[in-house]
């Protein structure tokens, strides 16, 4: 039995609505154990029988996006991360963490779509407004409260041909998850 952590993009977002309670039936009625959903944005923890390798990974990523294609009528994409990795990469998060700034993870679908996210982004000053940083699989960003949308960065991730190759979430969202 493995733990995984399913991130939902584009899920109560853009009139496609999928609330917790259905999420979670969802992954119950697929033959998932244990299923814990988080905040309304499309977070589940589950366990799942057998191993946590990438065949395992993309055998489950492929059964519960068509599931909830079937279910909720929508062009599904998820990340799907072994529970024990989420914590390395929480672990992995490079910047400092205060009140005054967002905490993000950028998960993407590929390695390429995380090299493409990265190009063209500036390494910042100590006193920069926003950081970014690459890590396995993701990009790591420190924003101001507040202005998460007027940054350079999060400017660039909001252009159209990221919008099926990432999801991200606030490293506390995450935190819930373990």
């Amino acid at each position: 039995m493995s733990i995984w952590v399913a991130l939902l993009r584009g899920v109560n977002v853009n009139g496609i609505t999928v609330r917790s309670a259905d999420l979670a039936g969802l992954f119950r009625d697929l033959g998932f154990e244990q299923v814990k959903t988080v905040l309304a944005s499309g977070n589940v923890r589950f366990n799942a029988s057998g191993d946590d390798s990438a065949d395992t990974q993309e055998k489950l990523k492929q059964r519960i996006e068509a599931g909830l294609r079937e279910r909720f009528g929508y062009d599904a994409w998820i990340v799907l991360v072994p529970h024990e990795a989420l914590a390395d990469l929480i672990d992995a998060y490079p910047f400092a963490q205060d009140s005054e700034h967002h905490a993000y993870v950028v998960f993407a679908s590929t390695e390429e779509a995380r090299d493409d996210l990265l190009s063209g982004v500036q390494e910042g000053s100590a006193d920069a407004v926003e950081h970014v940083a690459g890590g396995a699989g993701v990009v790591y960003w420190r924003c101001p409260k507040g202005g998460s949308t007027d940054t350079p960065f999060s400017k660039h991730a909001a252009k159209v041909r990221f919008k099926a190759t990432t999801t991200n979430r606030n490293i506390n969202t995450l935190r819930k998850l373990l």
